[in-house]
């Protein structure tokens, strides 16, 4: 089985995002995708692209995905974030993921960033068990915070 890994680039951009709501049902969330498929094309290939992301094709079809942007620490500096990492459920198994997390990882020692980090949903064993193959941290005492734009907007600044 030949894996290619490369960049994305923008006409990846619909099996991408259809990849981005197949991550969603599976961590139990389907209705939290709001973006649009545009609005997520813009952002990585507008005017001003807030987000890169390797692919893995099989067969000139895309199954996976890292998608990382720069995260910064007043303590730590630049970050490199890996804010989605899927393989297509059909796909798994066979070693596509460390493929893309090791090319990630090799992004983020390329670029000198003090970290790589992510987030990992606590019930998902299989994620855990892939990281800590890697003998990576997966820090508690940390709570995530938001603010949705429908609550950003009851407020008149």
């Amino acid at each position: 089985m030949e894996i290619i890994l490369r960049n994305a680039v923008k006409s990846d951009c619909p099996t991408m995002f259809d990849l981005v709501n197949e991550l969603a049902l599976y961590e139990k969330a389907p209705q939290e995708v709001t973006l649009t498929l545009t609005e997520f094309t813009a952002d990585g290939f507008g005017q001003t692209p807030v987000w890169q992301a390797f692919v893995a094709e099989f067969n000139g079809t895309v199954v996976g995905f890292a998608l990382f942007y720069v995260r910064y620490s007043t303590w730590k500096g630049r970050s490199l974030y890996l804010e989605d990492f899927i393989v297509t459920e059909t796909m798994r198994g066979q070693g596509i993921g460390k493929l893309l997390f090791e090319r990630t990882m090799k992004e983020a020692k390329e670029q000198n960033y003090a970290a790589m980090v992510w987030q990992v949903l606590d019930w998902n064993q299989p994620a855990l068990n892939f990281y800590a193959k890697y003998k990576s941290g997966i820090e508690g005492g940390w709570l995530n915070g938001s603010l949705s734009n429908a609550q950003l907007n009851q407020f008149d600044f």
